[in-house]
């Protein structure tokens, strides 16, 4: 623990000895590493398999400058290790040593991308997890010290929650500086020990590299943010909480106190007239403690929605039902998106997501903190908050259908893929198939929920919700999906029998592990397409900064990347992204769909007619970097 400038040689002569790569991590003031404060790192840590160094870079420019010596020297030389370090460290050390990112990255490995190619479950799934402390216990010591659970006990004995314990607790205390130099010497041992797991599963260094490719693009991604509109987001709050109000006095008018309370409302609608009873059920769905149920799925088939708020056209809303769902979404989207982007916008007028690229247990990314990935679907207001920089516009690239396309390839879907050469919309194909040549929309639907329903691993319950066919329809159809495309069937049958045969992990097409569950063996069709379509979206990815587009790029989300490019070049941008997002898997050609809109994200959800109207709020004015 170099508490002098002159500590500080005998460090940096311990870092030029090392013949392996060196765990390096950091201690910050929070979470919000990017926030502009420039003090905002307090330790980095440096650390062997048995020695760790702790540099308070907290006391000023000379221990700042030995951090940044000290990681060149190992980049240069044996590397770094790090555990989230594209994530969290690299951009914490960029943003506050001013070291250039992707030199960070150049020789480092992160840990937490090996664990999860070790084994992707969470804790909750029965895996391992991704954190540092289960997976020390697992692979090296479960007797080791509990540095984490000591310090969340000395944030506690000084009155201090652990969001601001990191910040408050005295430098040198001694539980503080055992956790910082622990946990160096924990991802220095934990290296080769998941490394040694990958070589024994067979998982190819490719994909190793691949992972660790992926995460440095979405790294910069993190690092440059979403420019907020504060003065529109402000705004829709205070819309939104005016609409919270409405909707609740309506549902207090129908008896109901508590919005929260499935009870109250489940009794006013049976005084309504309302059963309860859902399409295709001869009674009222109930808890595991024996209440109605009365969840969205049941509110939404009594507003005559779907579950993402379309219209379903089978019956007269309830106007209870529709006051619930209008209030609870008011609150949800007030609390989760408008107030959370104030609450974490940074001193530049940005916010910065936290991308997780390998979240899920099929390797597909999440969006978090705040969680821009769970915007509602088609809905411009909340993405209206988001803009591109000054005399730039906002540019969305969608694949086409990618999950359906991947399901052809990997399963070799005859019809589907002379559907797809002959450019014909997958899902009216399925519908002509299944329905005949004079299918409806209310077909087409059908067709659409049956097609994800394969792919997501949704039942006929499931599709039945999402549509409000009978269910009597609903099964007839899926039996017609399954002869029409016998090949989806057989090739689930046989991830099956592979993963039996393997410990009951099936592996994807780039060699990814994905361990499946006894119980939901179903998943199995889900788990190798969406792990497969999240890898051809990481692959395009890679195309772009192949490209040198990596500057214009704001987000990965779902299967749809959104850019900002100057508006004299958005168009052009736009194309050269769609290109990277265009190559073939197994003679199925994976195709976008470019779409340039107006200064804001929410732009290209508008009709064009509306353009004028929604961009009146920064008009006068635009919003500056």
């Amino acid at each position: 623990m170099p508490e002098r400038p002159e500590d500080l040689t005998p460090f940096l002569d311990w870092v030029r000895r090392q013949t392996e790569p060196v765990a390096v991590d950091t201690e910050t003031h929070g979470l919000e590493i990017l926030s502009g404060d420039p003090e905002y790192v307090r330790l980095v840590q440096f650390g062997s398999q048995d020695e760790a160094w702790n540099v308070p870079t907290e006391l000023g420019s000379a221990f700042k400058e030995a951090a940044r010596q000290a990681l060149r020297i190992l980049i240069a030389g044996p590397g770094i290790t790090g555990h989230n370090f594209h994530g969290f460290d690299a951009p914490a050390l960029h943003a506050h040593l001013g070291m250039d990112y992707d030199e960070l990255c150049r020789n480092a490995v992160d840990t937490m991308l090996l664990s999860k190619l070790v084994d992707p479950r969470s804790v909750q799934e029965g895996g391992i997890g991704s954190s540092l402390k289960p997976l020390s216990d697992h692979y090296i010591d479960p007797t080791a010290a509990d540095t984490q659970g000591d310090l969340t006990a000395v944030f506690r004995s000084l009155g201090l929650t652990k969001a601001v314990g990191f910040s408050r607790i005295e430098l040198w205390h001694p539980i503080y500086q055992s956790y910082g130099g622990g946990d160096v010497i924990l991802t220095a041992r934990l290296r080769p020990k998941l490394e040694a797991e990958l070589r024994r599963f067979g998982v190819p260094q490719r994909l190793i590299s691949y992972e660790h490719e992926v995460a440095r693009i979405c790294g910069h991604m993190q690092i440059r943010g979403l420019l907020l509109d504060q003065d529109y987001t402000r705004h829709l709050s205070d819309e939104l909480r005016r609409e919270e109000e409405e909707n609740t006095r309506i549902v207090r008018s129908y008896g109901v106190e508590k919005l929260g309370s499935p009870a109250q409302i489940g009794e006013a609608l049976l005084g309504m007239g309302e059963t309860l009873i859902m399409p295709g059920k001869t009674a009222p769905e109930r808890t595991a403690g024996g209440a109605l149920k009365v969840d969205k799925s049941v509110l939404c088939a009594l507003a005559d929605t779907d579950l993402y708020g379309n219209r379903l056209n089978v019956r007269t809303p309830n106007p209870l039902a529709v006051a619930v769902i209008k209030a609870k979404r008011a609150a949800k989207w007030r609390t989760a998106y408008a107030d959370n982007f104030l609450a974490t916008v940074d001193r530049n007028g940005r916010i910065h997501p936290g991308i997780r690229t390998m979240q899920a247990r099929t390797g597909r990314m999440s969006v978090t903190n705040p969680a821009v990935q769970t915007l509602p679907s088609g809905d411009w207001k909340i993405r209206r908050a988001f803009l591109a920089e000054p005399g730039h516009r906002i540019i969305s690239v969608d694949f086409q259908a990618v999950e359906l396309r991947v399901l052809a390839a990997l399963a070799g879907v005859r019809r589907m893929r002379e559907a797809i050469a002959a450019g014909r919309d997958l899902h009216s194909f399925t519908a002509e198939l299944v329905f005949g040549p004079d299918f409806t929309p209310k077909h087409r639907k059908i067709s659409k929920a049956i097609g994800f329903g394969v792919v997501y691993g949704g039942g006929a319950a499931t599709i039945q919700r999402q549509t409000g066919a009978p269910m009597e329809e609903v099964k007839r159809a899926v039996a017609a999906y399954h002869r029409t495309y016998p090949e989806v069937r057989r090739a689930a049958n046989r991830w099956q029998r592979e993963a039996f045969a393997n410990g009951m992990v099936t592996t994807s097409v780039t060699g990814r592990r994905l361990p499946l569950d006894r119980d939901r063996t179903y998943a199995v069709t889900n788990y190798q397409v969406q792990s497969a379509a999240r890898d051809c979206l990481g692959q395009a990815l890679i195309n772009m900064d192949d490209a040198g587009l990596l500057p214009y790029l704001r987000l990965p989300i779902h299967d749809e990347v959104i850019a900002s490019a100057p508006a004299a070049e958005a168009e052009e941008i736009g194309r050269e992204i769609g290109k990277c997002m265009t190559f073939d898997l197994f003679g199925v050609p994976i195709e976008s769909d470019p779409e340039v809109g107006g200064r804001s994200w929410g732009s290209l959800y508008l009709p064009e007619d509306e353009l004028a109207q929604h961009d009146e709020w920064y008009a006068a004015e635009p919003v500056a970097a």
